[in-house]
């Protein structure tokens, strides 16, 4: 089963936003998942369950590292591929 999500990180506080989303999408792309970057937002398809860890990974990352960030996650219904 194949899941698809929709991120949104939005750097809060920096000097640099762009540069820490470029750091986003680097960690996203070392992951199995099909990458799709739109202007605001980051499309990740994949496996149910490495799409899930890649969220928490995400959102464990930036607050380990002190960031202060929104991160709207949308998940659409899972496809049979």
């Amino acid at each position: 089963m194949k899941t698809v999500a929709q991120l949104t990180y939005i750097p809060l506080y920096t000097d640099h936003p762009k540069d820490k989303v470029q750091d986003l999408l680097e960690f996203v792309a070392q992951h199995d998942v099909e990458v799709d970057v739109n202007y605001l937002s980051t499309s990740v398809k994949g496996e149910t369950e490495v799409v899930f860890e890649l969220i928490r990974e995400i959102y464990d990352t930036m607050t380990i590292e002190g960031e202060t960030f929104r991160f709207h996650v949308e998940l659409l219904s899972p496809s049979g591929e």
